[in-house]
Protein backbone atom coordinates (compact mmCIF):
# COMPACT_ATOMS: atom_id res chain seq x y z
CA UNK A 1 0.00 0.00 0.00
CA UNK A 2 1.25 3.46 -0.92
CA UNK A 3 0.33 6.93 0.33
CA UNK A 4 0.65 10.39 -1.19
CA UNK A 5 0.27 13.63 0.80
CA UNK A 6 -0.56 17.01 -0.77
CA UNK A 7 -0.08 19.99 1.54
CA UNK A 8 -1.56 23.45 1.29
CA UNK A 9 -0.74 26.39 3.53
CA UNK A 10 1.90 27.31 6.06
CA UNK A 11 4.91 25.72 7.74
CA UNK A 12 2.62 24.36 10.47
CA UNK A 13 0.71 22.38 7.82
CA UNK A 14 3.97 21.10 6.36
CA UNK A 15 5.03 19.95 9.82
CA UNK A 16 1.67 18.24 10.31
CA UNK A 17 2.08 16.41 7.00
CA UNK A 18 5.46 15.05 8.16
CA UNK A 19 3.74 13.54 11.20
CA UNK A 20 0.93 12.14 9.04
CA UNK A 21 3.55 10.47 6.83
CA UNK A 22 5.14 8.90 9.89
CA UNK A 23 1.78 7.47 10.96
CA UNK A 24 1.21 5.93 7.55
CA UNK A 25 4.67 4.39 7.43
CA UNK A 26 4.14 2.93 10.91
CA UNK A 27 1.09 1.17 9.43
CA UNK A 28 3.24 -0.37 6.68
CA UNK A 29 2.58 2.12 3.89
CA UNK A 30 5.35 3.39 1.63
CA UNK A 31 5.50 6.76 -0.09
CA UNK A 32 4.11 6.81 -3.63
CA UNK A 33 6.14 8.43 -6.40
CA UNK A 34 3.11 10.41 -7.53
CA UNK A 35 -0.59 10.85 -6.86
CA UNK A 36 -1.32 8.39 -9.68
CA UNK A 37 0.53 5.57 -7.87
CA UNK A 38 -1.16 6.05 -4.49
CA UNK A 39 -3.65 3.79 -2.73
CA UNK A 40 -4.45 6.57 -0.25
CA UNK A 41 -4.33 10.29 -1.04
CA UNK A 42 -4.19 12.62 1.95
CA UNK A 43 -4.98 16.29 1.35
CA UNK A 44 -3.82 18.62 4.13
CA UNK A 45 -5.93 21.73 3.69
CA UNK A 46 -5.67 25.45 4.36
CA UNK A 47 -8.54 27.91 4.84
CA UNK A 48 -6.64 31.17 5.25
CA UNK A 49 -7.85 32.33 1.80
CA UNK A 50 -10.80 31.35 -0.39
CA UNK A 51 -8.39 30.49 -3.20
CA UNK A 52 -6.71 27.79 -1.07
CA UNK A 53 -10.11 26.31 -0.23
CA UNK A 54 -11.19 26.28 -3.89
CA UNK A 55 -8.01 24.45 -4.90
CA UNK A 56 -8.93 21.63 -2.52
CA UNK A 57 -12.33 21.15 -4.18
CA UNK A 58 -10.66 20.96 -7.59
CA UNK A 59 -8.00 18.55 -6.37
CA UNK A 60 -10.50 16.15 -4.82
CA UNK A 61 -12.48 16.13 -8.05
CA UNK A 62 -9.34 15.26 -10.03
CA UNK A 63 -8.32 12.59 -7.53
CA UNK A 64 -11.76 11.00 -7.79
CA UNK A 65 -11.14 10.34 -11.49
CA UNK A 66 -8.18 8.12 -10.58
CA UNK A 67 -10.63 5.52 -9.28
CA UNK A 68 -11.18 4.38 -12.87
CA UNK A 69 -7.74 2.73 -12.58
CA UNK A 70 -7.76 1.96 -8.85
CA UNK A 71 -11.25 1.23 -7.52
CA UNK A 72 -9.93 0.87 -3.96
CA UNK A 73 -8.35 4.34 -3.91
CA UNK A 74 -9.07 6.15 -0.65
CA UNK A 75 -9.20 9.95 -0.35
CA UNK A 76 -8.61 11.52 3.08
CA UNK A 77 -9.00 15.23 3.85
CA UNK A 78 -7.40 16.77 6.93
CA UNK A 79 -6.03 20.13 8.09
CA UNK A 80 -7.75 23.46 8.63
CA UNK A 81 -10.93 22.80 6.63
CA UNK A 82 -11.66 19.79 8.83
CA UNK A 83 -10.61 21.69 11.94
CA UNK A 84 -13.12 24.45 11.14
CA UNK A 85 -15.86 21.91 10.48
CA UNK A 86 -15.44 19.95 13.72
CA UNK A 87 -15.42 23.19 15.76
CA UNK A 88 -18.61 24.44 14.14
CA UNK A 89 -21.14 23.41 16.80
CA UNK A 90 -24.05 23.84 14.40
CA UNK A 91 -22.73 21.02 12.21
CA UNK A 92 -23.47 23.07 9.09
CA UNK A 93 -19.86 23.27 7.94
CA UNK A 94 -19.26 19.52 8.15
CA UNK A 95 -22.52 18.94 6.30
CA UNK A 96 -21.38 21.38 3.62
CA UNK A 97 -18.00 19.62 3.32
CA UNK A 98 -19.66 16.25 2.85
CA UNK A 99 -21.98 17.68 0.21
CA UNK A 100 -19.21 19.43 -1.71
CA UNK A 101 -16.73 16.56 -1.33
CA UNK A 102 -18.76 13.35 -1.74
CA UNK A 103 -15.69 11.49 -3.06
CA UNK A 104 -13.85 11.88 0.28
CA UNK A 105 -13.71 8.68 2.34
CA UNK A 106 -12.57 10.22 5.63
CA UNK A 107 -12.21 13.62 7.27
CA UNK A 108 -9.26 13.39 9.66
CA UNK A 109 -8.96 15.93 12.53
CA UNK A 110 -5.28 16.84 12.81
CA UNK A 111 -5.52 16.51 16.60
CA UNK A 112 -5.71 12.75 16.11
CA UNK A 113 -2.14 12.81 14.77
CA UNK A 114 0.04 12.95 17.88
CA UNK A 115 3.70 13.65 18.62
CA UNK A 116 4.61 10.12 19.72
CA UNK A 117 6.58 9.24 16.59
CA UNK A 118 9.41 11.12 14.90
CA UNK A 119 8.07 12.85 11.75
CA UNK A 120 9.09 11.55 8.34
CA UNK A 121 11.27 14.38 7.04
CA UNK A 122 12.49 14.80 3.47
CA UNK A 123 15.36 17.16 4.29
CA UNK A 124 18.31 15.40 6.01
CA UNK A 125 19.67 18.58 7.63
CA UNK A 126 16.75 20.97 8.24
CA UNK A 127 13.84 20.07 10.53
CA UNK A 128 10.56 21.80 11.33
CA UNK A 129 9.77 21.42 15.03
CA UNK A 130 6.25 22.41 16.18
CA UNK A 131 6.23 24.02 19.62
CA UNK A 132 2.53 24.91 19.86
CA UNK A 133 -0.74 24.62 18.01
CA UNK A 134 -3.60 27.08 17.77
CA UNK A 135 -3.88 30.76 18.60
CA UNK A 136 -5.51 32.96 21.25
CA UNK A 137 -5.31 36.30 19.44
CA UNK A 138 -8.49 36.28 17.32
CA UNK A 139 -7.46 38.80 14.67
CA UNK A 140 -10.75 39.67 13.00
CA UNK A 141 -9.74 38.36 9.55
CA UNK A 142 -8.13 35.10 10.69
CA UNK A 143 -9.60 31.58 10.81
CA UNK A 144 -6.71 29.99 12.76
CA UNK A 145 -8.38 30.07 16.22
CA UNK A 146 -11.41 28.37 14.64
CA UNK A 147 -9.47 25.94 12.46
CA UNK A 148 -6.84 24.97 15.06
CA UNK A 149 -8.44 26.02 18.32
CA UNK A 150 -6.94 27.83 21.29
CA UNK A 151 -3.17 27.76 21.78
CA UNK A 152 -1.76 24.55 23.24
CA UNK A 153 1.98 24.36 23.92
CA UNK A 154 4.11 21.25 23.90
CA UNK A 155 6.21 20.83 27.02
CA UNK A 156 9.64 22.39 27.07
CA UNK A 157 11.20 18.98 27.81
CA UNK A 158 9.46 17.33 24.84
CA UNK A 159 10.64 20.01 22.42
CA UNK A 160 14.18 19.99 23.77
CA UNK A 161 14.33 16.18 23.55
CA UNK A 162 13.14 16.24 19.93
CA UNK A 163 15.81 18.81 19.04
CA UNK A 164 18.50 16.78 20.82
CA UNK A 165 17.43 13.64 18.94
CA UNK A 166 17.65 15.63 15.70
CA UNK A 167 21.16 16.80 16.58
CA UNK A 168 22.16 13.18 17.26
CA UNK A 169 20.90 12.33 13.76
CA UNK A 170 23.12 15.06 12.27
CA UNK A 171 20.42 17.67 11.73
CA UNK A 172 22.02 21.10 11.91
CA UNK A 173 19.15 23.51 11.18
CA UNK A 174 15.99 23.77 13.32
CA UNK A 175 12.92 25.89 12.59
CA UNK A 176 10.53 26.26 15.53
CA UNK A 177 6.94 26.46 14.30
CA UNK A 178 3.81 27.92 15.90
CA UNK A 179 0.97 30.27 15.03
CA UNK A 180 2.51 32.71 17.54
CA UNK A 181 5.83 31.37 18.81
CA UNK A 182 6.36 34.41 21.05
CA UNK A 183 3.55 33.34 23.37
CA UNK A 184 4.87 29.78 23.70
CA UNK A 185 4.29 28.31 27.15
CA UNK A 186 1.73 30.84 28.39
CA UNK A 187 -0.78 28.01 28.84
CA UNK A 188 1.79 25.94 30.79
CA UNK A 189 2.15 28.63 33.43
CA UNK A 190 -0.63 28.32 36.01
CA UNK A 191 -0.22 31.78 37.49
CA UNK A 192 2.01 34.83 37.15
CA UNK A 193 4.30 33.82 40.03
CA UNK A 194 4.88 30.20 39.05
CA UNK A 195 7.94 28.70 37.40
CA UNK A 196 8.19 25.65 35.17
CA UNK A 197 11.01 23.50 36.56
CA UNK A 198 12.97 26.62 37.49
CA UNK A 199 12.86 27.97 33.94
CA UNK A 200 12.96 31.71 33.47
CA UNK A 201 9.52 33.12 32.73
CA UNK A 202 9.39 36.25 30.56
CA UNK A 203 6.54 38.71 30.98
CA UNK A 204 5.62 40.60 27.82
CA UNK A 205 4.85 44.27 28.29
CA UNK A 206 2.47 46.08 25.97
CA UNK A 207 1.20 49.62 26.46
CA UNK A 208 2.82 49.64 29.89
CA UNK A 209 1.04 46.50 31.08
CA UNK A 210 2.04 42.85 31.44
CA UNK A 211 0.22 41.02 28.64
CA UNK A 212 1.35 37.39 28.78
CA UNK A 213 3.99 35.22 30.41
CA UNK A 214 6.10 33.21 27.95
CA UNK A 215 8.80 30.56 27.99
CA UNK A 216 9.96 31.23 24.43
CA UNK A 217 13.24 33.04 25.28
CA UNK A 218 14.11 30.21 27.70
CA UNK A 219 13.29 27.59 25.03
CA UNK A 220 15.51 29.33 22.49
CA UNK A 221 18.42 29.40 24.94
CA UNK A 222 18.01 25.68 25.68
CA UNK A 223 18.13 24.77 22.00
CA UNK A 224 21.11 27.07 21.44
CA UNK A 225 22.94 25.00 24.05
CA UNK A 226 22.56 21.76 22.08
CA UNK A 227 25.74 20.56 20.39
CA UNK A 228 25.40 19.99 16.65
CA UNK A 229 22.61 22.51 16.09
CA UNK A 230 24.14 25.35 14.10
CA UNK A 231 21.14 27.37 12.88
CA UNK A 232 17.83 28.15 14.61
CA UNK A 233 14.86 29.90 12.99
CA UNK A 234 11.33 30.48 14.22
CA UNK A 235 8.01 31.33 12.58
CA UNK A 236 5.74 33.12 13.10
CA UNK A 237 5.99 35.90 15.65
CA UNK A 238 3.60 38.63 16.68
CA UNK A 239 4.84 42.21 17.06
CA UNK A 240 3.00 42.87 20.33
CA UNK A 241 4.58 39.80 21.99
CA UNK A 242 8.17 40.54 20.90
CA UNK A 243 9.67 41.12 24.34
CA UNK A 244 12.94 42.84 25.22
CA UNK A 245 14.11 39.52 26.72
CA UNK A 246 13.52 37.80 23.38
CA UNK A 247 15.53 40.46 21.55
CA UNK A 248 18.37 40.05 24.06
CA UNK A 249 18.41 36.27 23.58
CA UNK A 250 18.58 36.63 19.78
CA UNK A 251 21.32 39.26 20.01
CA UNK A 252 23.48 37.10 22.31
CA UNK A 253 23.14 33.83 20.38
CA UNK A 254 24.67 33.76 16.90
CA UNK A 255 22.98 30.42 16.20
CA UNK A 256 19.62 32.20 15.96
CA UNK A 257 18.78 33.50 12.50
CA UNK A 258 19.35 37.18 11.83
CA UNK A 259 16.26 37.13 9.66
CA UNK A 260 12.97 37.76 11.48
CA UNK A 261 9.50 37.36 10.02
CA UNK A 262 7.38 40.06 11.66
CA UNK A 263 3.83 40.29 10.25
CA UNK A 264 2.62 43.90 10.08
CA UNK A 265 -0.63 43.28 8.12
CA UNK A 266 -1.22 47.04 7.73
CA UNK A 267 0.47 50.38 8.28
CA UNK A 268 -2.69 52.24 9.20
CA UNK A 269 -3.79 52.50 12.82
CA UNK A 270 -7.52 52.48 12.09
CA UNK A 271 -7.21 49.35 9.97
CA UNK A 272 -4.98 47.70 12.59
CA UNK A 273 -7.66 48.36 15.21
CA UNK A 274 -10.32 46.87 12.91
CA UNK A 275 -8.07 43.84 12.50
CA UNK A 276 -7.75 43.50 16.29
CA UNK A 277 -3.97 43.88 16.00
CA UNK A 278 -2.89 45.30 19.35
CA UNK A 279 -0.22 47.73 18.17
CA UNK A 280 0.04 50.92 16.16
CA UNK A 281 2.19 51.77 13.18
CA UNK A 282 4.41 53.83 15.50
CA UNK A 283 4.86 50.92 17.92
CA UNK A 284 5.73 48.57 15.05
CA UNK A 285 8.37 51.03 13.80
CA UNK A 286 9.74 51.42 17.33
CA UNK A 287 10.13 47.62 17.57
CA UNK A 288 11.93 47.54 14.21
CA UNK A 289 14.30 50.29 15.36
CA UNK A 290 15.02 48.35 18.55
CA UNK A 291 15.72 45.16 16.59
CA UNK A 292 18.05 46.96 14.19
CA UNK A 293 19.89 48.67 17.04
CA UNK A 294 20.51 45.50 19.08
CA UNK A 295 20.94 43.15 16.10
CA UNK A 296 22.74 45.28 13.47
CA UNK A 297 22.70 42.60 10.75
CA UNK A 298 18.99 41.77 11.15
CA UNK A 299 16.68 41.58 8.12
CA UNK A 300 12.91 41.65 8.34
CA UNK A 301 10.15 40.13 6.23
CA UNK A 302 6.43 40.56 6.77
CA UNK A 303 2.82 39.70 5.94
CA UNK A 304 0.49 42.38 4.58
CA UNK A 305 -3.22 42.27 3.74
CA UNK A 306 -4.50 44.73 1.15
CA UNK A 307 -8.12 45.71 0.70
CA UNK A 308 -9.26 44.91 4.23
CA UNK A 309 -12.83 45.95 5.03
CA UNK A 310 -13.28 49.66 4.30
CA UNK A 311 -9.59 50.35 3.59
CA UNK A 312 -9.32 53.74 1.86
CA UNK A 313 -6.59 54.85 -0.53
CA UNK A 314 -5.11 57.05 2.21
CA UNK A 315 -5.03 54.13 4.64
CA UNK A 316 -3.36 51.96 2.01
CA UNK A 317 -0.75 54.67 1.43
CA UNK A 318 0.07 54.48 5.16
CA UNK A 319 1.02 50.85 4.55
CA UNK A 320 3.14 51.90 1.58
CA UNK A 321 4.87 54.41 3.86
CA UNK A 322 5.51 51.70 6.47
CA UNK A 323 7.09 49.46 3.83
CA UNK A 324 9.38 52.26 2.65
CA UNK A 325 10.47 53.12 6.19
CA UNK A 326 11.16 49.53 7.32
CA UNK A 327 12.86 48.26 4.18
CA UNK A 328 11.41 44.74 4.23
CA UNK A 329 13.49 42.12 2.42
CA UNK A 330 10.35 40.14 1.56
CA UNK A 331 6.59 40.55 1.94
CA UNK A 332 3.85 37.94 1.63
CA UNK A 333 1.07 40.16 0.34
CA UNK A 334 -2.51 38.89 0.35
CA UNK A 335 -5.76 40.21 -1.03
CA UNK A 336 -8.27 40.30 1.83
CA UNK A 337 -10.49 37.22 1.68
CA UNK A 338 -13.71 37.05 3.70
CA UNK A 339 -13.60 33.93 5.88
CA UNK A 340 -16.49 32.18 7.68
CA UNK A 341 -16.76 32.36 11.50
CA UNK A 342 -14.37 35.32 11.78
CA UNK A 343 -15.36 38.61 13.40
CA UNK A 344 -14.78 40.48 10.14
CA UNK A 345 -17.19 38.12 8.36
CA UNK A 346 -19.85 38.76 11.01
CA UNK A 347 -19.48 42.51 11.58
CA UNK A 348 -17.58 44.18 8.71
CA UNK A 349 -18.28 44.62 5.00
CA UNK A 350 -15.84 43.40 2.36
CA UNK A 351 -16.20 46.69 0.49
CA UNK A 352 -12.98 47.00 -1.55
CA UNK A 353 -13.37 45.72 -5.11
CA UNK A 354 -11.22 42.89 -6.43
CA UNK A 355 -9.76 45.18 -9.11
CA UNK A 356 -8.69 47.68 -6.45
CA UNK A 357 -7.23 44.93 -4.24
CA UNK A 358 -5.14 43.70 -7.17
CA UNK A 359 -3.94 47.24 -7.91
CA UNK A 360 -2.81 47.71 -4.31
CA UNK A 361 -1.20 44.28 -4.28
CA UNK A 362 0.83 45.17 -7.37
CA UNK A 363 2.07 48.43 -5.85
CA UNK A 364 3.43 46.66 -2.75
CA UNK A 365 4.71 43.67 -4.72
CA UNK A 366 6.78 45.95 -6.93
CA UNK A 367 7.88 48.15 -4.05
CA UNK A 368 9.05 45.34 -1.74
CA UNK A 369 9.59 42.19 -3.75
CA UNK A 370 10.62 43.77 -7.07
CA UNK A 371 12.31 47.00 -5.95
CA UNK A 372 14.21 47.41 -9.20
CA UNK A 373 10.97 48.49 -10.92
CA UNK A 374 10.30 52.21 -11.07
CA UNK A 375 7.33 53.77 -9.29
CA UNK A 376 5.84 54.94 -12.57
CA UNK A 377 5.40 51.37 -13.77
CA UNK A 378 2.82 50.49 -11.15
CA UNK A 379 1.19 53.67 -9.78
Amino acid sequence: MKYHIITFGCAANTSDSERIASCYEARGFSKAKSIKDADEIIINTCMIRQMAEDRVYGLVNNARKLRTKNSKLKIVVTGCMVGMAIRDKTGKMMKMLRLRLPAVDAFLPIEEVGFDMMPTRSDPHHALVPISNGCNNFCTYCVVPYARGREVSRTLDAITKECKDLADKKYTHITLVGQNVNSYGADLIKDRKSKIKNQRVTYVKHLGRLRIPTLFPALLEKICGLKGIKDIDFISSNPWDFSDDLIDVIAKNKKISRHIHLPAQSGDNTILKKMNRWYTKEQYLALVRKLKKQIPDVTISTDIIVGFCGETERQFQNTVDLAKRVGFTKAYISLYSDRPMTAAHKTLKDSVSLIEKKRRWLILENLINKPNLKAGTYI
